[in-house]
């Protein structure tokens, strides 16, 4: 590749940020939550009026995770704490009018953050698991975000960023099922967790149940939720 190539290669960041969703709201009363996401419809080619994720252009004197949380505050208002890098999408064909590669990240909001973001003609939120054609390969770089955190969520904390600071164990079941999108059984679930070295009992309990107030618990915040590695903390 010559520097007349080089210097047509485009760099993009976008971000793929899921929340809980019941139905067609936020914190359903008695529903099924189900993974969501908000999408940004196109205003110009190449894809005009298509939906994508929301980003745009790195800007020349700004971090990748600076350029992902400034592009998702200008879409959607929307300041996720968990923020991870997910993978560099560069195929060649990727976008029909120049060369662009995107580096994206991927987030995680609670119901009551989610709610709060801006919505209108351009932002929408949509179920993960029923998706539009999107603009480039969106449509792809959604559902390796969807394989990544099913994957993760078997052995990591991350569906705390999908609740509230304390939580009962009822609520993270719920979290589990819709992100792994399956069924999992009480009993073997509450086993599994208390035996777990990620949990802190609180020692308080939920108010204003018809029942016996279920106890409270916390994730143990010793370890970040982002799993970064050697690298620092963006």
């Amino acid at each position: 590749m010559d520097n007349t190539d080089r210097a047509s290669v485009g760099l993009a960041v976008s971000t793929v940020i899921f929340a809980l969703r019941s139905d067609d709201r936020f914190g359903a009363e008695g529903a099924v939550p189900t993974l969501w996401l908000p999408l940004v419809r196109r205003i110009r080619e190449p894809f005009e009026g298509r939906w994508a994720l929301p980003g745009g252009p790195l800007g020349a004197s700004e971090g990748l995770a600076d350029a992902a949380r400034r592009t998702l505050g200008d879409t959607t208002g929307l300041a996720p704490r968990y923020l991870e890098q997910l993978y560099a999408f560069g195929d060649l064909d990727r976008s029909p009018a120049s060369r662009v590669v995107s580096i994206v990240y991927w987030a995680l909001v609670g119901s009551d953050e989610a709610a709060r973001a801006t919505v209108g003609q351009n932002v929408r939120w949509f179920a993960a698991d029923e998706l539009p054609a999107l603009a480039f390969d969106h449509n792809l770089i959604v559902e390796y975000a969807l394989w990544r955190l099913r994957n993760k969520m078997e052995y990591s904390r991350i569906a705390h960023a999908l609740l509230g600071e304390t939580f009962t164990l009822a609520q993270l079941r719920e979290v589990h099922e819709a992100v792994r999108g399956k069924r999992l059984d009480p009993a073997n679930f509450r086993r599994a967790m208390e035996s777990s070295d990620s949990l802190v009992d609180t020692g308080e309990r939920l108010t204003g149940t018809p029942h016996r107030p279920p106890k409270l618990y916390r994730y143990d915040d010793s370890v970040d939720l982002a799993d970064n590695g050697p690298l620092p903390r963006s």
